[in-house]
């Protein structure tokens, strides 16, 4: 298969995982960080971007925001939001998330409090999303415990 092939396919297939609606959201978001208007994000349109946010990173903290793809073109972008988007987040990742709301560092986290996360933090949780997630959560005494939670996520329940 001809390298133009090649990325025809790609493209078609990181296209499909999104609604309509999604990529014009997408398309908007890639041309907000696209501050140079040249098709491409690199560090100085991150750079610009922060700095119209009011904060500055260090150029190696963009610089490696950059490496997460090889050339990041709308498809690349695409990409990257398909990875993320279709929980391919590493296991140590999705514990480190959990963890950083951990300050006994037990393992769990009370109940209510994560509901309160969920309710109030990012996305929102909706009554009934927070009711599937309570059918699938390791719940014991109050307390949900997140090392499990993250293997059932990912798919390595053990069994007892």
């Amino acid at each position: 298969m001809s390298d133009d092939k090649k990325a025809k396919a790609a493209t078609t297939n990181v296209i499909t995982k999104f609604t309509p609606n999604q990529i014009t959201e997408m398309k908007e978001a890639f041309t907000m960080i696209d501050q140079n208007r040249d098709g491409l994000i690199c560090v100085s349109d991150l750079k610009e971007m922060y700095s119209n946010l009011g904060a500055v990173p260090q150029d190696a903290v963009l610089q490696a925001m950059i490496k997460e793809a090889s050339q990041l073109n709308f498809t690349g972008f695409l990409g990257l939001f398909s990875d993320k988007l279709g929980g391919t987040d590493t296991d140590e990742t999705l514990r480190s998330a959990f963890r950083m709301f951990d300050e006994d560092n037990k393992g769990t986290l009370p109940e209510e409090y994560l509901k309160d996360l969920l309710q109030n933090m990012g996305d929102n949780f909706t009554a009934d999303e927070i009711r599937q997630v309570w059918k699938e959560a390791p719940l014991e005494g109050g307390k949900c415990d997140y090392i499990a939670f993250v293997n059932k996520i990912k798919g390595k329940e053990q069994d007892d």
